[in-house]
């Protein structure tokens, strides 16, 4: 009811949220003449692409090149979804501050990715236990290196289970507020920073709007990651 409430309230033509005066699209065309939500949304997209894609080649080299280690060291990832945000936020700004780091993009990516590895690494970890060691060891005796046979072997069985984690750190990412509350400092914002900044002082309904396309997006790639789940076991839908 909230969510349906919230869309609703994001064509009312009224400023007040309390009283309807007919349908409009006027705060969409506002929304998206904006500068400040412009400037945010790229922000965002820069900070979750980035995440990603660290994550997915940090979580791949890790789980490649220590895989009889993997084992006991995946416990650590698994670890970080088990930690409250708040709490992973609050340490990773304490060490930001320790080694003197500028808050700004540089620490939201640092953040961003430290969460996404909780889901990379683990996802990745039971992909390659599904994988046959003896496709390893034929590349090796015919004299392929490693790097060749992450690249030519590995990475081609991992694909699926690559673009699902991928998916699903920039559906996080993208969403996140308590990290970025945290860490971004005064020099970056992302759109549920610009969303916190703006309702404090009263809530438009711009901003119905954009939760709403918000809610759009997140909506469109949970349904990818989805689908890619259920091509990856095999499972009907």
């Amino acid at each position: 009811m909230p969510i349906i409430i919230l869309v609703l309230l994001s064509f009312n033509a009224s400023a007040f949220s309390h009283t309807w005066e007919g349908f409009s699209i006027k705060w969409y065309k506002e929304l998206l003449a904006s500068v400040e939500v412009w400037h945010a949304l790229q922000n965002s997209l820069i900070v979750a692409g980035c995440a990603v894609v660290l994550s997915l080649v940090m979580g791949t080299l890790l789980v490649f090149y220590t895989k009889k280690q993997m084992k006991k060291m995946n416990l650590l990832f698994y670890g970080t979804l088990a930690a409250p945000e708040i709490v992973l936020a609050v340490s990773l700004l304490s060490v930001l501050v320790y080694f003197m780091v500028p808050l700004g993009l540089i620490s939201l990516i640092v953040g961003h990715t430290l969460i996404g590895l909780g889901y990379v690494v683990p996802m990745l970890y039971s992909r390659m236990q599904e994988m046959d060691a003896s496709l390893i060891e034929a590349a090796m005796d015919l004299g392929a290196t490693q790097s060749y046979t992450l690249y030519s072997v590995v990475l081609p069985f991992l694909r699926p289970t690559l673009i699902g984690a991928g998916l699903l750190v920039f559906i996080i990412s993208f969403d996140d507020f308590v990290i970025a509350f945290f860490c971004a400092g005064a020099t970056a914002q992302t759109l549920p920073l610009y969303i916190f900044s703006v309702i404090r002082s009263g809530a438009t309904p711009m901003i119905n709007a954009l939760s709403t396309l918000m809610l759009c997006v997140s909506s469109l790639l949970v349904l990818l990651f989805s689908l890619f789940t259920v091509r990856k076991t095999g499972i009907q839908p």
